[in-house]
């Protein structure tokens, strides 16, 4: 698999989530964007599974395909893992070390796992949040969101100073609430996400993509690097 990191440092990359529509989703593809997220939470208004079978995403040609799971199964996860043909599992609940340590063995090895730490507006929770953040090999990056109920797609976007004050180990993503607005204070970031993802700032409704939205925002995020 081509997205796995050999260093902290490698350049950023950028992942378009929340995908429900095959014609949006070959745009990004022929605009190489990097990761496509595809949410697979229910309660979520871009539940994937409304729109298109696994099979429809088993057959969408990327090596960067990532299903969102919130407090799900092991064996529901490898289950859509493997009959969507997905290169990375994204989770965005509350999943123990010991749950990950189980999905990792269960899993294709060559499947990547994202663990997302979720930032709010409470600050004793955050630094316990980030002062427990694993070191476990089973991870292969972290991904920064903003904390809600809902467990993303808020748009909001959360205090990136936070992640001034530790040393990330691991490469990670940045999300929440990303937009043209704010790209600019990614320089302020002493540790440089591997990639930002986005998601609801770039969408006409949930799960609806504004293609040409994003390919602005993809023209000055290179312009920025």
């Amino acid at each position: 698999m081509n997205l796995q990191p050999t260093t902290s440092n490698l350049p950023s990359r950028l992942k378009v989530c929340g995908l429900t529509k095959p014609d949006q989703i070959q745009e990004l593809i022929a605009m190489k964007t990097d990761f496509l997220g595809f949410i697979f939470y229910e309660k979520s208004p871009r539940y994937v599974l409304n729109h298109l079978s696994l099979e429809e995403i088993s057959t969408i040609n990327h090596q960067g395909k990532v299903g969102v799971f919130v407090n799900e199964k092991v064996e529901i996860i490898v289950k859509i893992v493997q009959h969507a043909d997905l290169n990375f599992v994204q989770l965005h609940g509350d999943e123990s070390n010991d749950f990950i340590a189980e999905l990792r063995q269960k899993l294709n090895p060559e499947v990547g796992i994202i663990k997302v730490i979720r930032i709010g507006s409470n600050t004793a929770e955050n630094q316990n949040k980030i002062t427990q953040i694993p070191d476990l090999k089973p991870i292969t990056y972290y991904l920064f969101d903003t904390d809600s109920k809902a467990f993303g797609g808020t748009g909001k976007q959360f205090d990136w100073n936070i992640l001034n004050e530790f040393e990330i180990p691991l490469p990670y993503f940045l999300s929440g609430g990303i937009s043209e607005e704010n790209i600019g204070n990614i320089d302020t970031l002493k540790q440089q996400p591997f990639a930002l993802d986005i998601n609801s700032k770039f969408e006409t409704e949930p799960g609806n993509k504004n293609i040409d939205s994003i390919k602005k925002f993809k023209t000055l995020y290179q312009q920025n690097k």
